[in-house]
């Protein structure tokens, strides 16, 4: 009889910011334009075209400060 145990699947690794409820997303908005926001995975942040600022999400918190918003080039 072997003793052999499953090898867990490695865990996906985590965005820079951490994960946001999904629920979250659908309402919040741009503080500057009121317009809609897209989640940008890769970076951790929630990006606003239209006022070309890139809002950032620490340990899962979106941060809808422009003041901490990063301006898009």
């Amino acid at each position: 009889m072997s003793d052999t145990t499953p090898e867990a699947a490695p865990s996906p690794a985590p965005t820079p910011g951490g994960e946001v409820d999904p629920a979250l997303l659908e309402i919040l908005v741009c503080p500057v334009t009121k317009g809609p926001l897209r989640y940008d995975r890769a970076r951790g942040e929630l990006v606003s075209d239209s006022a070309r600022l890139a809002y950032p999400i620490r340990d899962g918190i979106p941060i809808m400060l422009p003041d901490e918003a990063r301006q898009l080039d």
